[in-house]
């Protein structure tokens, strides 16, 4: 981003953080980065329903993680705006060893998972919080950088999005997942002053969806 001058107020920049909409995944798995996942049909009316709550919104840029269920989100906001998608795999899903698995309780607490489950601060069923959050916040700031003065919005998933966010707010990165907060479809607005980050604000546009959303696993 540009540099104000003496005198200048800041240039005032928004990214918003956007987790994409429900997913068709009728057999709960735990699909991960695997291909073929992609939005349900309310996952589809989640989008829609963000990208006419944006559509006053200055957004110049568009960012999507290279999976099919983030780019189907992206779609409608970057089509009301008249922008082209970019897709950075830096906002990818985060790995994870029980990819492509049903995953319930008892399947946890197997022994032959025990190994996967040693060290939850790293964590050691898949990719390490520190990395995640690097990789997000350099997505974050060029996005910032793109869209400096105006808006941007980067459509991600739920770990990434939650680990930029405790990263930025000073938390610990691991965590309980059952508190995240970070639906289907929400938008987390970090909101800059030049290169200097003033605020960060959550919000849920397509909250009148979620109690149809299903409760299976996913990511």
């Amino acid at each position: 981003m540009s540099q104000s001058t003496p005198g200048e107020a800041p240039t005032t920049t928004v990214v918003h953080l956007m987790r994409h909409g429900e997913v068709y995944n009728p057999e709960g798995v735990l699909y991960g980065r695997l291909d073929g996942y992609h939005l349900s049909d309310l996952g589809r009316e989640m989008a829609e329903t963000v990208a006419r709550h944006l559509a006053p919104n200055d957004i110049v840029h568009v960012v999507a993680s290279p999976l099919e269920r983030a780019q189907q989100t992206a779609a409608p906001i970057a089509d009301s705006h008249d922008v082209e998608i970019v897709t950075d795999a830096r906002v990818i899903e985060s790995e994870n060893v029980f990819e492509g698995r049903t995953v319930a309780k008892g399947d946890i607490l197997r022994p032959a998972n025990w190994l996967h489950l040693l060290n939850p601060v790293r964590p050691s069923w898949g990719e390490p919080y520190t990395q995640i959050a690097a990789r997000m916040l350099a997505a974050v700031d060029d996005a910032r950088r793109a869209a400096a003065g105006h808006e941007a919005v980067i459509v991600s998933h739920q770990l990434p999005v939650w680990t930029a966010r405790n990263r930025l707010e000073n938390r610990r990165l691991w965590h309980d997942p059952r508190k995240r907060e970070c639906t289907l479809a929400s938008l987390t607005s970090l909101t800059y002053d030049g290169d200097e980050l003033q605020s960060v604000s959550y919000s849920e546009p397509a909250a009148a969806l979620l109690a149809r959303a299903s409760k299976s696993v996913g990511a």
